[in-house]
């Protein structure tokens, strides 16, 4: 089966240039117009990504993000006309998975789905934790690659795609300062050009998610002028 992709844009020549060009790609693509439609339509259908712009008729990109990313398991790539900072870091807060700046030519957009579905993507052939080190223990948190999965305390702990690959990279690095160029080399295949806050609103995320002090972390700590810091400890 292909994969499947709900386009959420309003300008209707753009949606359906995309989507021909998505569809002569290989994915099936539907086209949402209405940002207020959207959300019904994303839990409805389920489809394996979303690619949502924030400024829609009825209910913008934001509202829509926050509204499923509770109940929506999949990918969702947001599209900004502005190369804002702000847009970029609340769109990764409500829970996006990666956001692209408009006008995206349409090679760079089927790129960026694909990294994104790959990242998403169980590798073939992983086994288990007793064979293939794809599981990591640290106290009461536990992660998984096999099953993309994580507890603290026993108690899985919601992850977007983006979150948990930013997760086990940090885990698998454990004890080991990783730079903002080196996390977005791993994880997105750029560098850090100085104004990109996408790990940092991430962090923050999962910073809460892992009840991580935000004023004093210890279990993702901040090491100033270098980068992060997955501890080893300070998971009881």
């Amino acid at each position: 089966m292909n994969t499947r992709i709900l386009l959420v844009e309003d300008d209707d020549r753009l949606a359906e240039l995309t989507a021909e060009y998505l569809r002569k790609n290989g994915f099936d693509v539907d086209i949402e117009a209405r940002g207020d439609a959207a959300e019904t339509r994303i839990l409805a259908a389920r489809p394996d990504l979303v690619v949502l712009d924030i400024m829609l008729p009825g209910q913008d990109g934001f509202a829509v993000c926050r509204a499923v990313r509770p109940h929506y398991d999949g990918i969702i790539l947001m599209l900004t006309a502005r190369d804002e900072d702000i847009d970029q870091i609340l769109g990764l807060e409500l829970g996006a998975d990666d956001y692209i700046t408009k006008p995206v030519p349409p090679r760079v957009l089927l790129a960026r789905i694909k990294a994104l579905l790959r990242r998403a993507a169980p590798a073939a052939g992983e086994e288990g934790a007793e064979g293939g080190g794809d599981s990591l223990t640290f106290g009461n948190f536990r992660i998984s690659q096999q099953t993309r999965s994580a507890t603290l305390a026993g108690e899985a702990i919601d992850l977007t795609t983006a979150e948990f690959d930013l997760l086990w990279l940090l885990a698998r690095h454990a004890g080991s300062i990783l730079s903002r160029d080196d996390l977005l080399q791993q994880l997105r295949g750029i560098g850090f050009d100085g104004l990109d806050r996408s790990i940092d609103a991430r962090i923050s995320r999962l910073r809460k998610k892992l009840n991580d002090d935000p004023d004093n972390p210890t279990r993702i700590k901040t090491v100033r002028g270098k980068g992060y810091l997955f501890s080893r400890h300070d998971w009881q």
